[in-house]
């Protein structure tokens, strides 16, 4: 089998582009949820913390600046990616949540065997 031939094979598995697809939605996403944070969310704590923004947060020790507005924000850019992703999927597993199966009819054999067991007890 040639090289090309078993990478095509690879390639076009269903998972790969499964996986390929989660990636490209989810780069969409996480740009979706840094825009909302960006122009919503910092707005709303730079008026609580009173600076220009939670990216120009900063500490001095001695003559060091210490930028950690661009951390905190990553932080918050996060937490809101997990709580949303949290959110879809719990309602996705309430939706998709499966119901027991019901019980299988039994098959012209098994009918036939418990008749005779039900006779064979009289």
């Amino acid at each position: 089998m040639g090289f090309f031939k078993e990478f095509k094979e690879f390639a076009m598995k269903g998972n790969i582009v499964d996986l390929a697809v989660a990636v490209i939605i989810g780069g969409a996403f996480g740009k979706i949820v840094t825009a909302l944070t960006d122009t919503i969310i910092m707005p709303i704590i730079s008026l609580v913390v009173g600076k220009g923004g939670v990216s120009d947060i900063k500490f001095t020790v001695g003559q060091t600046t210490f930028p950690i507005g661009g951390f905190l924000q990553a932080i918050i850019d996060f937490i809101l990616i997990a709580l949303v992703l949290f959110i879809i999927i719990r309602s996705m597993n309430s939706v998709m949540k499966k119901t027991p199966p019901a019980p299988a009819e039994p098959s012209s054999t098994d009918k036939l065997l418990m008749e005779i067991r039900d006779e064979l007890k009289k």
